[in-house]
């Protein structure tokens, strides 16, 4: 993300990915939807911190879930969200296969 480069940011992404993002109802199921998501998301300069991490690892391929806070460097807002990420060994590059985030419920619910 830090790249602000929405082409650098998608190319992370396998061949096969999904992302279900947090700021968009559309599931991101290709290159061209992937890089599409982050041409708007990256506009709000956006920096991540990883705020809890569990990790499994397995024969060429990784599984990171946990909790993220994103800061908008744009506007100043601060976004906690829940995250999964799987890894795939593809090509010679771990790339991401599948990256679920969401909004902290509580934010909407309350405790």
């Amino acid at each position: 993300l830090a790249t602000e480069d929405p082409d650098a940011v998608a190319s992370r992404y396998s061949k096969e990915a999904t992302l279900l993002p947090t700021v968009s109802d559309v599931p991101r199921t290709d290159y061209a939807l992937i890089k599409d998501y982050f041409v708007g998301f990256l506009k709000k300069k956006p920096q991540g911190e990883i705020k809890e991490s569990y990790v499994t690892i397995g024969d060429n391929w990784c599984q990171d879930t946990g909790i993220y806070e994103f800061t908008m460097g744009a506007t100043g807002d601060k976004v906690a969200g829940r995250y999964s990420f799987i890894y795939v060994y593809e090509d010679g590059e771990w790339k991401i296969n599948h990256h679920h985030s969401s909004v902290m419920p509580e934010a909407f619910l309350g405790p």
